[in-house]
């Protein structure tokens, strides 16, 4: 089984260059599945968003279910990288990068990662308005908690 990598950052990462740590002199990785989620802002009054995390809990709590991901799916790599702090709009919050002989099962790692992330992941997230005041904290949606229910019942 893989070790994933699981990594909690203030900085920036770059797409290519995780791709290629992950990829690179591996002929038998048939296809890495790449998810970046980019910090939104809807309305127009987003200066920023302030990600706070629990270190060492958030970390074992990401890897643990990265195992899960591993021991469900026939991953040959798998890459789970959130940043916190603050966070302006178009910036990268999270990358997740899963890589298998096979589209199929890097797919589905790489959603049930994303699903996992966006729901249970022990982050918490502010906005700062472009006003200057603080806005709410943001809780997950219903979607995404509907969407990550599909996985307590497949295999």
């Amino acid at each position: 089984m893989i070790s994933p990598l699981v990594r909690i950052q203030r900085e920036d990462f770059s797409l290519q260059d995780e791709i290629d740590a992950l990829s690179t002199g591996r002929a038998d990785i048939g296809a890495v599945v790449s998810f970046t989620g980019l910090c939104r802002d809807e309305a127009g009054t987003l200066a920023a968003l302030e990600l706070e995390h629990y270190p060492g809990m958030a970390e074992a709590e990401i890897a643990r279910v990265a195992a899960e991901a591993a021991s469900r799916w026939p991953l040959m790599g798998l890459v789970a990288i959130h940043r916190y702090g603050l966070v302006k709009p178009g910036e990268q919050i999270v990358l997740v990068l899963a890589a298998s002989a096979h589209r199929r099962a890097a797919f589905e790692a790489a959603d049930f990662m994303m699903d996992y992330l966006k729901t249970r992941a022990p982050f918490w997230k502010r906005e700062h308005r472009a006003d200057g005041t603080l806005g709410r904290w943001v809780e997950a949606k219903t979607d995404d908690d509907d969407a990550a229910k599909r996985w307590e019942q497949a295999p």
